[in-house]
């Protein structure tokens, strides 16, 4: 059975071929770009005759094969494997604890990072030389593996291991948008003072975490980085892998930033289809939107999704032209607001008692205050007005750590 739902993961991860392209804006010719991955020239040579460690997922790809099975067929020793949320084959529940294990096709240990531990003990890194992180993110706070970066940096700084950072694009770069965390609200999703969307890659929010020292007692890790070759944040970027199995069309990905707030709500997102991310609804709005879709058990995407096995109703965003969204460069909450005064009662919309699959608001939006402005019947632009200082601080100080335009 595992097999099939691998299978799974992966048929939905083909979102694109394997070597991306990009179109450039001003020419609209197709250019491609190499994944720090993909440049095996710049860091193969420098792993020879170390013991390495792995930060992996079926994101971690050099071309079309993944990056364990290229670098131990290139003779690179590879003693061990960490796996984050997903875990390491990409085979798990969002959510669900993850076991540790010897990988199947390798023989590798494979040691999680998403059930009784957070990151590597230094029993784990005794026997390790160097660590790399080579896991693809889509630039949203509330994505776990920017947090397990931050803690693998911590490790690593404990134990005196160098990290070596792989880098990928960003496929919501052009994004920099939403509060500011509050750091009363750190959480699992949340660990850095930062927005919604933070228009960073994985390389340049490690050089900030170690800039700005939000590992603990200022620590530092020691990073190498492999950049991204002929990148900028505004390029559109298809991904070659779906980074988790919700989040398996490129539509998805764009309209994450926005939808995975309703997490935190009553309203459906789509887990437990076969098009997450793309859809919102719930049975109370019957009669208010035509569109219905209805949520079921899904092994290695939803097993137990909000509102199984029942029809809901609201906006069906597949066929959603994401050109004003980018154009915009902001998140959409308009959807939230207008949700919510759909809702036909209210004081349900954010009521985590209805159901364990919803998640805190106050924590995916990152303040305490969201929640008050759309109960409130707070305006966008009202709500946005209250974003503002942290968000203008966070984009010049953002401006330190950047690798590209």
């Amino acid at each position: 059975m595992k097999l099939i739902f691998l299978n799974l993961f992966m048929m939905a991860a083909c979102i694109s071929c394997a070597t991306s392209r990009v179109a450039d804006p001003q020419t609209g010719k197709q250019a491609a770009i190499r994944t720090g991955a993909d440049q095996t020239e710049k860091y193969v040579p420098y792993l020879a005759g170390k013991r390495v460690g792995v930060l992996a997922n079926p994101t971690t790809r050099i071309g079309d094969k993944h990056l364990v099975d290229s670098l131990l067929a290139r003779g690179i020793k590879i003693v061990k494997v960490f796996g984050p949320e997903h875990g390491f084959r990409g085979d798990a529940d969002a959510g669900a604890s993850v076991s540790d294990a010897v990988d199947a096709k390798t023989g590798v240990p494979v040691i999680s990072l998403y059930g009784k531990k957070s990151k590597p003990s230094k029993e784990d890194l005794a026997d390790v030389d160097i660590m790399i992180f080579d896991v693809q993110d889509v630039g949203t706070r509330f994505y776990t593996y920017i947090n397990v970066m931050g803690r693998i940096m911590e490790a690593c700084a404990e134990n005196n291991k160098e990290l070596l950072i792989l880098d990928r694009p960003n496929p919501n770069g052009y994004l920099v948008d939403g509060p500011v965390l509050d750091m009363r609200l750190k959480s699992g999703i949340g660990a850095y003072p930062i927005p919604i969307a933070h228009g960073l890659t994985i390389a340049e929010l490690a050089q900030m975490i170690n800039g700005e020292g939000w590992l603990p007692g200022k620590m530092k890790a020691r990073i190498k980085i492999i950049p991204v070759a002929d990148y900028t944040h505004d390029m559109p970027y298809t991904l070659p892998v779906a980074p988790s199995p919700n989040l398996n069309t490129r539509q998805s990905i764009l309209l994450y930033p926005s939808l995975c707030l309703f997490e935190g709500t009553i309203i459906s997102q789509g887990r437990g289809t076969y098009y997450p991310f793309t859809v919102l609804g719930a049975p109370a709005l019957k009669g208010k939107y035509d569109f219905s879709f209805t949520p079921v058990g899904i092994k290695g995407m939803s097993a137990t999704p909000l509102h199984k096995d029942q029809a809901c109703y609201g906006l069906d965003l597949r066929e959603y032209d994401m050109t004003e969204l980018i154009r915009k460069r902001q998140i959409n909450i308009r959807w939230m607001i207008d949700l919510y005064k759909a809702y036909p009662n209210p004081s349900k919309f954010f009521d985590r008692t209805q159901s364990n699959q919803m998640g805190d608001i106050d924590k995916l939006a990152g303040v305490y205050d969201f929640k008050k402005q759309i109960t409130g019947g707070n305006t966008e632009a009202e709500i946005r007005k209250s974003w503002e200082p942290g968000l203008q601080a966070y984009k010049k100080m953002r401006k330190q750590y950047l690798l590209y335009p």
